[in-house]
């Protein structure tokens, strides 16, 4: 059994932890109410531009002259961008992003994908693709000030290299914040866009008719580059949501843990206690029948 000093300072220690996690737990818990916010104001305006830019793909399916439905290059190079976090203790939200990203990497390699590159979004994922042997960029500073006008960059350098041949499809893995709870991993078709999958579906009710001005494909034409920022802004929000949601998750059960970890430590201290004062009073005791003697 350890003695009694070892065992204070294993007590410290934990309650040193148990502080900190117990503060990392309050933090993210904060952070996560002012992500959260953000995500549920923006859904209804992305839901709403997905349901017109629905609306418009047959515009897309017949025309053929929109740059973001089909590729341009030779049907080998594929991005994948890969969103998690800049830092750990958030269990596992970054590992299930990496595992994602290998999983696409490996399938559309078995399609014929020879060439592949990585954006990635945080640096964990940066340094994962790094140590996969894979080309790998990194925008890390969008977190520092994440909103709508330092995230269009981004997308429009992507939207660029698909246009210009640099890439023939793209694809977005990202954590989809479900609750403070539930986090899931979700892989999305980024460029080309897939009309079929966009079409509206036979049963959902009465499809819209609108009238355009000035012509539906000159509208399509600035719904499509609108519609693709908008995803990639609510796939950013959405993971960053998330991370702090998994963080909040993983820091409430180190903390519980180190509670755990503290009572049995007290049960273990008093049991070395009372058996050094046992000791001590047996050896009185067998020094005073020694005297008598």
């Amino acid at each position: 059994m350890a003695n009694l000093k070892e065992i204070r300072q294993r007590i410290a220690s934990v309650q040193t932890t148990r502080q900190v996690t117990s503060a990392m737990k309050l933090v993210s818990a904060a952070k996560l109410r002012k992500a959260q916010d953000a995500v549920v104001k923006l859904r209804p305006f992305a839901n709403k531009l997905a349901e017109i830019l629905s609306n418009l793909t047959e515009t897309l399916a017949e025309s053929g002259e929109c740059a973001f439905a089909k590729g341009h290059g030779d049907g080998t190079r594929l991005l994948v961008v890969a969103v998690n976090s800049n830092r750990g203790l958030c269990g596992a939200f970054n590992s299930n992003i990496n595992k994602a990203m290998n999983q696409v990497v490996a399938e559309h390699r078995a399609q014929g994908f020879t060439n592949v590159d990585v954006m990635a979004i945080g640096k964990n994922a940066f340094e994962f693709a790094k140590r996969s042997k894979l080309n790998v960029s990194e925008f890390n500073d969008l977190y520092s000030a994440l909103d709508f006008e330092h995230a269009v960059p981004i997308i429009d350098q992507i939207m660029d290299d698909f246009t210009n041949g640099k890439y023939d499809k793209v694809v977005l893995v990202y954590n989809f914040f479900k609750n403070a709870s539930t986090q899931s991993v979700t892989v999305e078709q980024l460029l080309p866009i897939a009309v079929s999958e966009a079409e509206p579906k036979q049963n959902s009710g009465t499809i819209a008719n609108y009238i355009f001005e000035p012509s539906e494909e000159s509208l399509v034409e600035k719904i499509l580059p609108m519609s693709l920022r908008m995803q990639f802004y609510k796939a950013v929000l959405n993971s960053f949501a998330a991370e702090h949601a998994a963080r909040m998750t993983a820091m409430h059960k180190a903390t519980d843990n180190a509670t755990e970890l503290l009572r049995e430590l007290n049960l273990q201290y008093n049991k070395a206690r009372q058996a050094a004062i046992t000791n001590e009073i047996t050896e009185i005791v067998g020094g005073a029948d020694a005297l008598k003697e």
